[in-house]
């Protein structure tokens, strides 16, 4: 079964990455430049191209925002958690996700952790968002470049990451340490929570230390995935350049 992927960026990464392998674009007939370029990359990349109505978009999109472009792709490739320890080298920094469920922050992770570069993408299966069209649209079309692992216990995965060789760094506004003192050698995995509830009790456990983001003190919280890129650029802003 395909996956409904809208708007102009999401689609556009689509069509990079699975080209042919595209089920088919749909786009807005007489939508303008933007909408021209998408269906003419795609075309290009062979995916087939249907011009439709906005109505037909519409309907098809199932109440996500399209901006006039829509394609169904495969379904994105999950990794298991074995083959992601196993893989795991000295130099990656993971990003697990303790039951984000909005798709805005789910998405945003996505994209900050492609864009900075991270290995992967941990969150469990159940209390998350859903790889969903509003998820692909936050990630700005980054998902298609990630690599996703979902588990059925995120305590048991960052237990088996650690054996793996991985400093399991959890965010956590109370925390002592600051993220600049956390020591950036060797595998990571950053484990972020919920905007609100933060990391729950089993998840802080396994986690080897935990860390702050600095504060000025007039605000004491960030968004989630605000949080997050912040102190996954430290992370690998301290690592050396290959």
């Amino acid at each position: 079964m395909s996956r409904l992927v809208t708007g102009l960026q999401p689609v556009r990464e689509a069509i990079r990455v699975h080209g042919d392998r595209l089920e088919r674009v749909l786009v807005e007939e007489r939508g303008g430049a933007q909408i021209e370029a998408v269906a003419r990359f795609a075309a290009d990349r062979g995916a087939p191209v249907t011009r439709v109505a906005r109505g037909e978009l519409d309907r098809a999109s199932k109440g996500a925002r399209h901006q006039g472009a829509i394609a169904y792709a495969p379904d994105l490739a999950i990794v298991g958690l074995d083959e992601l320890a196993k893989d795991l080298a000295g130099d990656a920094v993971v990003v697990a996700l303790d039951e984000i469920e909005d798709p805005q922050n789910f998405g945003a992770v996505i994209r900050s952790a492609v864009a900075l570069g991270a290995t992967a993408i941990v969150w469990p299966e159940h209390h998350a968002a859903p790889l969903s069209p509003a998820t692909f649209r936050a990630s700005a079309g980054a998902v298609e470049h990630a690599r996703l692992c979902r588990v059925g216990n995120l305590t048991v995965a960052l237990e088996r990451l650690h054996e793996a060789g991985a400093t399991v760094v959890g965010l956590d506004a109370n925390a002592d340490k600051d993220i600049r003192d956390v020591t950036a050698d060797g595998a990571v995995v950053l484990v972020i929570g919920a905007e609100g509830k933060g990391l729950r009790k089993p998840v802080k456990r396994a986690c080897t230390e935990l860390a702050r983001l600095p504060m000025s003190g007039v605000l004491d919280s960030l968004n989630a995935s605000v949080a997050g890129g912040i102190a996954l650029y430290e992370l690998l802003r301290r690592r050396p350049r290959g």
